[in-house]
């Protein structure tokens, strides 16, 4: 279903930056916004083909769905296959992080809850982590509890020169 307006994605495509999606981000937004895609057949492949995207030289966004943490072990509600998930996961990051460069913004997030240990297979609802990592950040520390997803768009944004 194509979204109902523009999206941030637009808008960081009309103004020539990239806007690279890996797993189902193209199939999500129904290519709306999006310049490149990558399909990945598992979490471990699309953190792969991200690691090969962020030694690229492009400019704007790299959307990335792992979708395995979702789709295998959340809605199963499988923890030992997602605590196994974010082992390699975990391994691949470091990877990942010492591709970024000094202007590059890593934002870890997820679009819904969904607790493995829960019964039924909807979503749940405690929060989504919000982490972000730059190597220009000069100070760390905890975000107080947000009432919407609407943070982490502006934060990307704000990030992103237009």
């Amino acid at each position: 279903m194509k979204p109902t307006g523009r999206t941030a994605l637009n808008a960081l495509k009309d103004a020539g930056l990239d806007v690279i999606g890996v797993g189902k981000i193209n199939d999500i937004f129904c290519g709306e916004g999006i310049t490149q895609t990558y399909h990945s057949d598992s979490s471990v492949h699309g953190m792969q083909q991200t690691i090969e995207i962020c030694k690229e030289d492009f400019h704007g966004l790299c959307f990335v769905n792992l979708v395995d943490f979702d789709a295998l072990w959340g809605h199963r509600r499988n923890p030992e296959g997602y605590g196994r998930e974010i082992e390699k996961f975990d391994s691949g990051l470091g990877t990942l992080m010492n591709e970024l460069r000094e202007d590059d913004l890593l934002i870890l997030t997820a679009d819904h809850g969904n607790d493995p240990t829960y019964t039924g297979t909807d979503h749940t609802r405690e929060y989504v982590p919000f982490i972000a990592y730059s190597k220009k950040m000069k100070e760390t520390g905890a975000i107080e509890n947000q009432d919407t997803f609407a943070v982490i768009g502006a934060s990307s944004q704000s990030d992103m020169t237009f």
